[in-house]
């Protein structure tokens, strides 16, 4: 069964800068794995061995717009046509950044709220 996955920038190394590639596989698991033979090293990007094959946490993966996490995570099932996408997390912001004043709005300069 194909099974259309979304490759974000920062895995195209991997993909040969596919922005989307073709697999196959019952579950995320076994998708994921058949990507690492066709295009190897990524699942190490995906998955942390040392944490159970779960899902590294600074990546989100989305089976037909939906968390695989609040499915059955890499045990999620899939069917033929699926949309698998990948997205790297994204953490904002720094600590020692300081606050915009609140009377300054985004974009506009003082006084024009």
């Amino acid at each position: 069964m194909a099974i259309e996955v979304r490759i974000p920038t920062i895995l195209r190394t991997y993909t040969d800068g596919a922005k989307a590639v073709e697999a196959s596989g019952e579950t995320i698991a076994e998708l994921f794995a058949d990507l690492e033979t066709r295009h190897a090293g990524i699942l190490e990007r995906l998955v942390d061995k040392d944490k159970g094959d779960q899902l590294r946490r600074f990546v989100n993966v989305y089976l037909n717009d939906e968390d695989v996490r609040f499915l059955d995570g890499i045990s999620t099932k899939l069917s033929d046509g699926d949309n698998v996408t990948i997205l790297p997390a994204v953490a904002g912001g720094s600590a020692a950044a300081e606050p915009r004043p609140a009377e300054v709005a985004v974009g506009r300069p003082a006084g024009m709220l």
